[in-house]
C-alpha cells in the first residue's frame, strides 16, 4: 500500500473523501453551509465539491475556506463555487507574503477573518495559543492591504458573516 502524509494509505484517503461527500449532501439538504479547511489538498477539495453539485446555485450550500492558506488560483475557484475566504492569524507571519497577496485580491464582500484557535496565533503572539481576541491583529493587516481601517474590516466581515450564516443563527 502506498503511504501519504502521516502514514495514511491511499483507502485512508477514501474514507475522507467519501466522509467529505456525506458532509456535502448533508449540507446541501439541510441548507446550511460548509466550513472547509483544505491544506494540500485543494485539487482533490475543488474536484470533490464540484462532483456533488456546489456551483453557487440555490441548490448549493456554499459556505467558507476556513483559514485560507492556498493560491489565488484555489480562492478563484472557490469564490466562482460562491464560496468566502476566511483569513487567520497565518496573514501576519512575515513568511506569508503570498498568502497576503490573496487577502489583497479576494472581494471585500466574500472575506471572514477567524482566529483558528488555539492555533496560529498572530504576530505578536506568534507560537502562543490563540484566542478571539487576537482577531484585531489580523484585521490590522487586512485593512493595510485593503487601505481601510480595523474598524472598517471588522465591520464589513462581521456584515459577511451574518450574510453567510444568516440561516443558521435564525435557527438558534
Amino acid at each position: 500500500m502506498e503511504e501519504r502524509k502521516g502514514g495514511r494509505t491511499i483507502d485512508d484517503m477514501d474514507w475522507q473523501r467519501d466522509r467529505f461527500r456525506t458532509h456535502i449532501r448533508a449540507a446541501q439538504q439541510a441548507k446550511l453551509p460548509l466550513v472547509i479547511h483544505t491544506r494540500s489538498s485543494s485539487d482533490d477539495t475543488l474536484r470533490i465539491l464540484n462532483e456533488e453539485g456546489e456551483v453557487g446555485d440555490a441548490s448549493s450550500a456554499g459556505g467558507v475556506f476556513h483559514c485560507f492558506t492556498e493560491t489565488q488560483a484555489v480562492a478563484k475557484a472557490a469564490l466562482e463555487l460562491g464560496f468566502y475566504i476566511s483569513f487567520s492569524g497565518i496573514l501576519t507571519f512575515k513568511t506569508a507574503q503570498d498568502l497576503r497577496d490573496v487577502a489583497a485580491w479576494v472581494p471585500l464582500d466574500r472575506i471572514l477573518i477567524e482566529t483558528d484557535s488555539p492555533y496560529l496565533a498572530p504576530v505578536p503572539y506568534r507560537g502562543k495559543t490563540n484566542n478571539p481576541s487576537y482577531v484585531p491583529f489580523v484585521a490590522k493587516i487586512l485593512g493595510e492591504l485593503r487601505g481601510v481601517t480595523p474598524e472598517q474590516i471588522g465591520e464589513i466581515t462581521s456584515r459577511n458573516f451574518d450574510r453567510l450564516f444568516s440561516k443558521s443563527l435564525a435557527d438558534v
